[in-house]
């Protein structure tokens, strides 16, 4: 799902006048080389760097590459606001949700990771800088915030129609091994019976197996979506209400709504769906997510606010 959106996403981009360059990146064992020595060249050339992903290993390999003085990160993820948080405290760059020592692999490319964090630091002539919608607290000093209102996105697209019911967005939480998948199945199927729910839009990172689970036990058309989520709901027919987990959406979807009536609604994890895998940053983080959305409902998979 994710190479198939950014396939669509790189048609609009081409329509604006941009030129794109497409790389396999994970096409085989023989594809990071590949990529990496052809992207070298532009990369020790470029004055500007934007990244969409500062978490990714791929891209802090990539950086290490760079000897541009301009980094820009351009990220609408919940993972911003942990970015920002480790980058003031000048901690290893790794996601939220990965508890734990790490191991061979992350010893291995710890070195290639503290080149990321210090390119990304700003200082020496160099200057980073940050869009995104997110909210972020303790930034930097140094570190540009530019805010993301997604004009583009209202300008381009919709409004939509907007039906009678709601309409449920997916996570990866499962996937990623903070939230227990029977935990996940019984909250969704709550809300469907009290929220009336009748789409799932699924998370690119879900799987079919928990997905196709979803469908026979909660009744849910399932949904994948060629495009991003707030694209998709600009595009319509989008339900009255959407319901969602502590996630991104929760935060984009209010500003790609603006003016359409639709009302974005959040049910908090409950600490007791949580695995034992989890990290324990993972109560923190997810309420923090809730807490600093703008313009949403809080609700409860009993129906209630």
């Amino acid at each position: 799902m994710s190479r198939g959106q950014l396939r669509r996403m790189a048609e609009f981009a081409r329509e604006a006048g941009m030129r794109l360059r497409w790389e396999e990146a994970r096409g085989g064992s023989a594809a990071p080389v590949h990529t990496v020595r052809g992207l070298a060249p532009l990369l020790r050339g470029a004055r500007r760097i934007v990244i969409g992903d500062p978490f990714s290993r791929y891209v802090q390999l990539l950086l290490t590459l760079a000897r541009a003085r301009e980094l820009v990160v351009v990220d609408d993820g919940t993972a911003t606001m942990e970015f920002i948080a480790l980058l003031a405290r000048g901690e290893p760059l790794v996601r939220w949700h990965r508890g734990g020592r790490g191991g061979p692999r992350d010893l291995a490319f710890a070195p290639f990771a503290r080149t990321a964090r210090r390119k990304l630091t700003p200082g020496q002539g160099r200057r980073v800088a940050l869009f995104t919608c997110m909210p972020v607290e303790g930034v930097p000093e140094g570190v540009t915030v530019t805010t993301h209102d997604f004009a583009w996105t209202r300008t381009a697209f919709g409004p939509p129609a907007v039906r009678a019911g709601a309409d449920l967005v997916g996570t990866s939480l499962v996937e990623t091994g903070v939230v227990a998948e029977d935990h996940y199945v019984a909250a969704v199927d709550a809300l469907v019976r009290h929220h009336g729910a009748v789409r799932y839009f699924a998370h690119r990172r879900e799987n079919t197996t928990k997905l196709h689970r979803l469908a026979v036990e909660t009744g849910l058309q399932i949904v994948r979506p060629d495009l991003p989520l707030e694209l998709i709901a600009r595009r319509g027919p989008i339900g009255a209400t959407i319901l969602s987990f502590p996630s991104t959406v929760v935060h984009t979807l209010p500003l790609a709504l603006t003016g359409t009536g639709v009302r974005v609604a959040v049910c908090d994890i409950d600490p007791a769906w949580l695995t034992p895998h989890a990290s324990p940053r993972a109560p923190g983080f997810l309420a923090g997510v809730t807490g600093t959305a703008r313009g949403v409902r809080r609700i409860g998979v009993g129906g209630g606010v």
